[in-house]
């Protein structure tokens, strides 16, 4: 199968697209960077370009659209380019699925969405009330599944919407909470949170996350909503212990005001990714936390030795 991934040089693209091709899959880079491997196809293409898309994607089974502002922070400054990049990107990809008959859009949605869901324990029948979403990021997300929708309801374009937990691992963004905290306590510096640090997540190791997207293309995953969630609520209080505990550091933890509309997280079920997959989390929080810190240990090394 050919599969082209957008976004495919970044932090989960880059590990989508090693699940893919050890899979056997004909795999294709669609971004303005680079892929991370040479024994894939790799495409400069903007994603806001639509003729470039439907070039690119002449000839595939199957688009993964994972190219987006996904950082929250990005998308708080920057709320027009967050709006033309996660919404108007993703109508351009979909549209040139359609234009040429790709057999799966596959999307890259967030948890995040259930920010606008209604109760504290939800899955993926949950209804959303949009004045609770509370954040650009968000509405951005779920209006990108109401475009996925638009185009199975009015062109009979074939979708999955992947609803990631948040994802951790080698290749993270610095910016990212877990690095700045590695980087903190390896520096001896002071842990800084957002907040009481009782907001959680659902953290999921990318590797995990990345197989399911083999799996997603199967016939079960055929026009589902999937959530991708990790195996247990991870608070931040509890990421800054593990850090200072790996790292053996006697870094301090400060705590500073919360950010502004920030997810303070759900219980969010995984059941249907089971029973449609066959997929649940391998890898611990901890031991996801000690494979992410010995890769950063050895990044670090490797920079210092040129």
């Amino acid at each position: 199968m050919r599969a082209a991934v957008t976004g495919g040089s970044g932090f989960i693209g880059s590990h989508v697209i090693d699940s893919l091709a050890d899979a056997g899959h004909d795999v294709v880079v669609l971004d303005v960077r680079g892929a991370h491997r040479s024994d894939v196809d790799s495409l400069a293409v903007d994603i806001l370009d639509l003729d470039a898309l439907v070039s690119a994607t002449n000839g595939c089974d199957a688009v993964f659209h994972l190219a987006a502002v996904s950082n929250v922070n990005d998308a708080f400054d920057d709320p027009v380019g967050a709006v033309q990049l996660n919404i108007v990107g993703t109508a351009n990809v979909w549209e040139a699925a359609r234009r040429n008959g790709v057999g799966r859009a596959i999307l890259a949605s967030t948890v995040w969405v259930y920010a606008g869901a209604v109760g504290d324990a939800v899955d993926e029948d949950s209804p959303f009330f949009l004045a609770t979403a509370g954040h650009v990021y968000t509405s951005s997300k779920i209006a990108g599944e109401m475009l996925v929708h638009n185009y199975f309801d009015l062109y009979g374009q074939p979708f999955t919407i992947l609803r990631y937990g948040i994802p951790f691992g080698p290749r993270m963004r610095d910016e990212l909470v877990i690095p700045r905290f590695v980087q903190a306590a390896l520096r001896g510096e002071t842990i800084r949170i957002d907040g009481d640090g009782n907001q959680y997540r659902n953290y999921v190791y990318i590797e995990d996350l990345a197989r399911a997207h083999v799996l997603a293309l199967g016939e079960a995953a055929e026009n589902e909503v999937i959530n991708l969630e990790g195996a247990e609520p991870v608070s931040i209080r509890r990421i800054a212990e593990t850090v200072i505990d790996i790292v053996d550091s006697s870094t301090e933890v400060e705590y500073v005001h919360a950010r502004q509309g920030d997810f303070a997280g759900r219980t969010v079920s995984a059941d249907k990714a089971r029973e449609l997959l066959g997929w649940e989390p391998s890898v611990s929080f901890e031991d996801g936390m000690r494979r992410y810190v010995e890769w950063r240990t050895s990044e670090a090394e490797k920079v210092a030795e040129r």
